[in-house]
């Protein structure tokens, strides 16, 4: 998982310009979720730039975290607001690209986006509850910036199709994964 290697890899190097801006962290975040959130009503017409508002939102995911640590900005609230604000960009891509598969009439892969975005909700929702329920649960194979990437590749390079597919069974893996080592997390708790 890249948020688990390199979640803090570049708040060294980034550690001045992000000291040189004096912005309240969530509003960056929320600059990032609209523009993220954007690429879902541009996907349906041009994949392309969809991908590269993907990535360009995803900037924005990564520096309001830095800013917020190096300033000694990280809050509660912080967190859950950059979580929150993740999901709903997370459901307008997957929205755009649903939309996507729709005008060129391409049902299975309609279907696949829903699967995959079920899962991409479930990635998250179970390692929220069973942090919820005191335990650890930073695991699993793909998370939030991988599967932005796979998105943005996939609509850079024009091969959305073979790109979600990967995704949604690396993602279902993710989430089978999160809830088995969730219960032998609980397992190990009641013994």
């Amino acid at each position: 998982m890249l948020s688990e290697k390199f979640s803090h890899f570049l708040d060294k190097p980034l550690s001045p310009l992000a000291k040189a801006f004096p912005v309240n962290p969530n509003i960056i975040t929320f600059i990032g979720m609209i523009i993220t959130s954007s690429s879902g009503f541009v996907i349906p017409f041009n994949l392309f730039l969809g991908g590269i508002l993907i990535l360009a939102g995803g900037v924005f995911d990564l520096i309001d975290g830095i800013v917020a640590r190096v300033n000694g900005r990280t809050t509660k609230f912080g967190a859950l607001f950059d979580s929150t604000l993740d999901r709903i960009a997370d459901g307008f891509i997957f929205l755009g690209i649903a939309w996507h598969f729709f005008n060129i009439n391409d049902d299975i892969a309609l279907y696949l986006t829903i699967l995959c975005m079920i899962a991409s909700f479930l990635i998250s929702y179970v390692r929220a509850r069973a942090e919820g329920l005191g335990i650890s649960c930073n695991v699993g194979i793909i998370e939030r910036p991988e599967r932005l990437i796979f998105l943005a590749f996939g609509c850079l390079t024009g091969l959305l199709f073979p790109i979600l597919l990967v995704l949604t069974i690396l993602s279902w893996a993710t989430v089978i994964q999160r809830i088995f080592h969730a219960k032998k997390q609980f397992n190990n708790l009641h013994q």
